[in-house]
């Protein structure tokens, strides 16, 4: 349950849907369970995936998760990410079999940021909000008969989510900026400081909702309904960053806060896309379950999962001018 991380698992399903909506136009059932099920699946996958090959630096920094406890061997992480994506491609090919092509380009992001990206900067975190972009691509090929294209209505919110995660995944490594710089990874917040990393990360929150706005004026079937969650998503988002803003020394507790409220927050930007397309009454459906099972399991979770028991965690400090070194080999 801790690799798992369930208080995230509702994100994927829900941009899977998100880009049903915007980009499909005439569904299949089938079609729509593919577009919740495979993102889900790819994504839990992508967590055993992301902990094997970080391994290495978790010992470091994060002692008490499974791989580094011992409680999960490495092997049966590596062995359970793959049976996960086998079995979003198995249920692809069951349903729409052209579209496996995206399961096989999410496993190779995977891996590519997971053993390679995850310690270069801003490609590391780019790569990361285009996975998610390619979830919202999935589910609109994917939910869509066979041999229909998906509409251009979806690309506006392919370009949001996409900015949005990466600027999500930005604020995800203001926390371990320390634990990073020890195992050499080239974070931004190790490359450029924190408060560099948070202003980068708002500009990037910024013009995902742009995109998002873009496409509720221009595509919305219910403008009221995908208008208003857009709106409480905005809401959400300012007072996740506006501590990240003002606080000119970031403690990493204030660091993973900001994050948490953007893992709600996520949650409900989806929602309006799904919204601005079905209607208030589906998106509602789908989003208050997600977040019902999303916020508590965070609360209890997370915290344990990010630091080790007693200790607390100095507030990162400015990278150094001076390059730091290469990252050991992982894995």
């Amino acid at each position: 349950m801790e690799t798992w991380r369930p208080y995230t698992l509702a994100h994927p399903g829900l941009v899977g849907l998100a880009g049903a909506a915007a980009g499909a136009g005439a569904h299949t059932p089938q079609g729509l369970l593919a577009a919740w099920l495979c993102p889900t699946l790819g994504w839990l996958g992508g967590h055993y995936l992301g902990d094997y090959f970080d391994r290495a630096l978790d010992a470091i920094g994060k002692p008490q998760r499974p791989i580094p406890s011992g409680r999960l061997a490495a092997r049966t992480a590596l062995l359970c990410g793959l049976a996960a994506e086998i079995c979003a491609a198995a249920v692809t090919l069951a349903v729409n079999w052209p579209v496996v092509v995206g399961v096989v380009l999410a496993l190779a992001g995977i891996v590519a940021y997971s053993r390679v990206l995850k310690g270069r900067g801003i490609l590391g975190n780019g790569v990361r909000g285009l996975l998610t972009g390619l979830a919202v691509l999935f589910g609109a090929a994917v939910s869509a008969p066979a041999g229909r294209p998906p509409s251009w209505d979806v690309l506006p919110v392919v370009v949001a989510l996409v900015l949005h995660d990466t600027a999500s995944n930005l604020v995800g490594t203001l926390r371990d900026t320390d634990a990073d710089r020890s195992g050499g990874y080239r974070t931004v917040p190790v490359l450029r400081g924190v408060a560099a990393a948070a202003r980068i990360a708002a500009l990037l929150y910024l013009a995902a909702l742009l995109c998002a706005v873009v496409h509720l004026a221009t595509a919305a079937r219910h403008p009221a309904a995908g208008g208003l969650l857009a709106a409480v998503a905005a809401v959400a988002g300012a007072a996740a960053f506006r501590p990240l803003l003002r606080t000119p020394s970031l403690d990493a507790r204030l660091a993973l806060w900001s994050h948490e409220v953007l893992v709600g927050e996520r949650l409900v930007l989806s929602a309006a896309v799904i919204a601005c397309h079905w209607g208030g009454r589906p998106a509602l459906a789908l989003l208050l379950p997600a977040l019902a099972v999303s916020l508590p399991a965070q609360r209890r979770m997370r915290t344990r999962h990010e630091f080790p028991p007693g200790t607390r965690p100095r507030s990162p400090v400015p990278a150094p001018r001076s390059a730091p070194r290469s990252p050991e080999p992982k894995g």
